[in-house]
């Protein structure tokens, strides 16, 4: 019997950025310094100096921030597999779904072996670049909803003429679309429920329609990349479902770039379906582990982004 509990990895998206994500993780682990010189040679490119050095604005450019997120996620995987030795083999036994909010679903099938390291960067800097394109033609805005309820939020966002981008908890949550129709929402948030609204500082509408010119183009770029069963399922954003081979993957991966992200429903799979009774959180910062205990109560939850947390999450498993 395993001495590990039922493991869930998850990984952050946009926003959880910031210059010198991963530095340190270089000295700590040969592993993830090798994912990092790899990703930079995959790219023909420095990501690792936009990652490490910034600025901060160049950092935040979709091409640049979604591929850092990718590479950071998987190289604090790799340095706490490699610090577990001999026992991160009973470790990857012990995982048992993994999810990835927004960006953070490819780097979760990278984790689980849908596609490799290197063809799962080049996805997600097509991405990342798509994305990029469909923002500066379209532009558009997003606001933050916190305190009220998901029936609330869809109900805001349709009277206003936008989405809903994000089920985050089941107490906060944004909305997506032109800027018209979120600055509406952010003035009549108060009187649908919510206690705060705030208009984010973003390049444009993530996670709506206005997104369909990057979805469409994606959609191509998804066909050419392969892709193999991951080791075990995946929460889709678009739907909670469980994705457990190639041709979901491709669908679903496709889909949340328009759709939105049922982060709460993803969560509440990983546990009540997949077993998990351990949250582990890739990447920088902790901004999944605000969130995790607010839809699954008493959740257990650990991120590991930097050498501090890493060293954390292996006397944990001590």
């Amino acid at each position: 019997m395993s001495s590990f509990p039922r493991i869930a990895l998850l990984f952050p998206g946009q926003g959880a950025q910031f210059p010198g994500m991963g530095k340190d993780l270089v000295d700590a682990s040969p592993a993830a310094a090798a994912l990092f010189q790899e990703a930079d040679a995959v790219l023909g490119r420095p990501l690792t100096e936009v990652m490490w050095n910034g600025p901060e604005d160049l950092l935040t450019r979709t091409g640049n921030c979604q591929p850092a997120l990718f590479v950071h996620g998987l190289a604090a995987l790799a340095a706490l597999r490699e610090q577990l030795g001999p026992r991160a083999a009973e470790f990857d036994l012990s995982c048992v779904g993994a999810a990835g909010l927004s960006l953070g679903e490819a780097t979760a099938h990278a984790a689980a072996g849908t596609f490799n390291f290197a063809d799962g960067l080049r996805l997600v800097q097509r991405r990342g670049d798509l994305m990029e394109e469909a923002c500066n033609a379209a532009g558009g805005s997003m606001v933050a909803l916190i305190g009220g309820s998901a029936e609330a939020a869809a109900k805001l966002a349709e009277e206003c003429g936008v989405q809903v981008a994000n089920y985050n908890t089941p107490a906060q949550f944004v909305l997506s679309g032109v800027v018209e129709g979120i600055q509406k929402a952010a003035d009549h948030s108060k009187a649908a429920g919510f206690r705060r609204a705030t208009v984010l500082k973003v390049a444009g509408a993530y996670h709506s329609r206005l997104m369909a010119p990057a979805q469409e183009r994606l959609t191509e770029a998804l066909a050419a990349t392969p892709m193999t069963d991951p080791r075990f399922p995946v929460a889709a954003n678009f739907d909670a479902g469980l994705v457990r081979d190639p041709a979901t993957a491709r669908i679903r991966l496709a889909e949340q770039v328009t759709g939105s992200v049922r982060w709460v429903e993803c969560v509440q799979r990983l546990a009540n379906e997949c077993g998990a009774k351990l949250f582990l959180e890739f990447g920088p910062g902790a901004t999944l582990a605000g969130m995790v205990p607010r839809i699954v109560e008493g959740a257990e939850i650990l991120s590991v982004g930097d050498s501090a947390t890493l060293a954390k999450a292996v006397a944990h498993f001590a």
